[in-house]
């Protein structure tokens, strides 16, 4: 399987990324080895997730939901309570 997530930063923002690995990328993440952009910002915690066929599914959502302003972004939490 091929998942988008979406972690809570230490600081409070969110960060998008898309992975075949979801546990293994979010432990990463927490070890400072998954983003730059995270790795100032431990620790993070995943807070949504889809699960997708393919990579190009998958790559295809993160890019959707990359161009989501934040409260779009929340909004989307709330569908995963």
């Amino acid at each position: 399987m091929n998942y988008v997530y979406l972690l809570r930063c230490a600081d409070g923002s969110l960060y998008c990324g898309w992975t075949n690995h979801l546990e293994e990328r979010v432990q990463a993440h927490n070890e400072g080895r998954g983003a730059k952009y995270t790795k100032g910002r431990r620790p993070v915690e995943l807070v949504y997730h889809e699960s997708f066929e393919t990579k190009q599914e998958a790559m295809r959502r993160e890019w959707e939901i990359k161009r989501l302003t934040r409260e779009e972004k929340l909004a989307l939490l709330k569908t995963q309570a």
